[in-house]
C-alpha cells in the first residue's frame, strides 16, 4: 500500500541520516523528493524472509533513483536493510495501541451492562500486584466509569462475575505490557543502524556486521499477537454472555420484549466467535520458522520473518477491530435495556457515539451494519484523551 512504501523510504531515510552507511547525500535528497511528491512506486508485499528485505528495497530502489547513478556503497546500503519490515511493524503497532483503547472503551460499556462488580478496580489490586500496564488499564477503566451507577453501594449483581469480566484489567494490562515492550523495540529500529557493512567513521573502517536480523523487533511483534488473543476471545465471551439471560438477568437475545419481533443480536455471535478464531489462528510465533538452511551455499541460515510477524499483526488488529466494534454495539443495547440510573462520565459519551454511528446507517430492516462501528474504532475517537477521561 502506499502508507506502506511512504514508511519505508521515511525510515530508510532516518536511517541514512546517522551517518554509518556509506549512502551519498544525493540518493537521500531524492528519497525525500519522492516522499513530497508523493510518487511512490508499487513494492511487493511477499518475499522478505526477515533478513534484510532485499526484494522490497530492490523493487523501491528501482522505482525512485530515476537517471541517477549509483556509486560504490549506494547499492548495497539502499537493498540490505529491514526498513520494509520496521515500516510494515510501527504502522502495525499503532494500530494496536489504537485497539486497546477501543476495549478499554467497550470492556466498560460491558461492566456497566452486565451489572458488574467494581472491586475488580480497587486500587489495592494495581498496588500490590504492580504490572505498569495493569495499572494503567485500571486507571482508564476508572476514568470511563467515573459517576457510574456501578460505584454505587449494592449495584453489583453478583460477588465475582464470570472471568471474561473479573480479569478484564488482567487481560487487557497483559497486551498493554507487550505493547509498551515492543514500542521500545520498535523505536531502536527505526533509529538504529540496519546496514551490512557498516561504516565506523571515527576509524574510518567499513565491518562486516549482523545487525539486518531483526530478531527482537520479529519475536516482539509475536508477543503483541500472543497477548491479543485473550483480549479478543474475552471480548468475545463477554457480549455472548450479555446476550444470554442466566448470565445477564436481561431478555435472551436481547430482545425489547417476549413478544417482540425476533432480534438479530444472537446471531452476532456467531459472527465474532468465528473472527475471534480467524484472530487466534494468526497468534502463532513465526520468527522461530527456518524453512531452509541452503539459500546461500548454507551462509545464509537464519530467518525472523519479521516482515510476516508484522503482517499478521496487522491483520489480526483488522479482525480484532470488528470483535470490538461488535462488543460496543451488544453493550449499547444491553446497556438500553438494563436503564440504569447513570452511566459513567466516558461510557455515556461512547454509547452515544456508537447510538449516533447506528442511527445514521447502522440498521436498516433488522439488519445490524457493523461498519460505522468499524470506522468509529479505527478513528481514534475512543482514545482516553479524545473522549476526556
Amino acid at each position: 500500500s502506499e502508507e506502506v512504501v511512504r514508511a519505508t523510504i521515511l525510515r530508510l531515510v532516518n536511517g541514512f541520516d546517522r551517518g554509518t552507511s556509506g549512502m551519498r547525500p544525493l540518493i537521500a535528497y531524492r528519497l525525500v523528493e519522492v516522499l513530497n511528491n508523493g510518487a511512490h512506486p508499487p513494492v511487493a508485499m511477499l518475499g522478505s524472509v526477515g533478513m534484510a528485505d532485499i526484494a522490497q528495497m530492490a523493487e523501491l530502489a528501482h522505482g525512485v533513483l530515476g537517471d541517477l547513478t549509483l556509486a560504490p556503497k549506494d547499492a548495497i546500503s539502499l537493498v540490505d536493510n529491514d526498513a520494509f519490515s520496521t515500516a510494515l511493524a510501527a504502522l502495525a503497532i499503532h494500530g494496536y495501541g489504537r485497539l486497546l483503547d477501543a476495549f478499554d472503551a467497550a470492556g466498560a460499556l460491558d461492566l456497566e451492562a452486565f451489572a458488574a462488580n467494581l472491586t475488580i478496580l480497587h486500587a489495592a489490586v494495581g498496588r500490590e500486584h504492580p504490572y505498569p500496564g495493569l495499572q494503567a488499564t485500571i486507571a482508564s477503566l476508572r476514568g470511563l466509569l467515573e459517576g457510574s451507577y456501578l460505584w454505587d453501594e449494592n449495584a453489583a449483581r453478583n460477588l465475582q462475575d464470570p472471568l471474561s469480566f473479573r480479569c478484564l484489567p488482567q487481560v487487557h494490562g497483559a497486551a498493554r505490557e507487550a505493547l509498551a515492550y515492543s514500542e521500545k523495540q520498535l523505536a531502536i529500529e527505526l533509529n538504529g543502524s540496519q546496514e551490512n557493512p557498516l561504516v565506523v567513521l571515527e576509524e574510518s573502517r567499513i565491518v562486516s556486521v549482523g545487525n539486518f536480523d531483526p530478531l527482537v523487533l520479529a519475536s516482539a511483534l509475536d508477543f503483541l499477537r500472543i497477548a491479543l488473543a485473550p483480549v479478543v476471545t474475552a471480548s468475545c465471551e463477554r457480549l455472548i454472555k450479555l446476550m444470554q439471560r442466566p448470565f445477564s438477568g436481561l431478555p435472551e437475545g436481547l430482545a425489547r420484549a417476549p413478544a417482540a419481533a425476533p432480534t438479530p443480536f444472537p446471531q452476532l455471535s456467531y459472527i465474532a466467535a468465528a473472527l475471534t478464531g480467524e484472530a487466534r489462528l494468526l497468534a502463532q510465533p513465526v520468527s522461530f520458522e527456518l524453512p531452509t538452511t541452503t539459500i546461500a551455499e548454507g551462509i545464509e541460515d537464519r530467518m525472523t520473518f519479521a516482515p510476516l510477524s508484522a503482517r499478521r499483526l496487522a491483520e489480526m488488529v483488522a479482525l480484532a477491530e470488528r470483535v470490538v466494534a461488535l462488543e460496543l454495539i451488544v453493550a449499547v443495547r444491553a446497556i438500553e435495556l438494563r436503564a440504569p440510573e447513570r452511566l459513567g462520565a466516558g461510557t455515556a459519551t461512547i454509547a452515544a457515539q456508537v447510538r449516533e454511528r447506528l442511527g445514521v446507517r447502522g440498521t436498516a430492516g433488522g439488519r445490524i451494519d457493523v461498519e460505522p462501528i468499524v470506522e468509529l474504532v479505527r478513528s481514534g475517537a475512543l482514545a482516553p484523551e479524545a473522549i476526556g477521561t
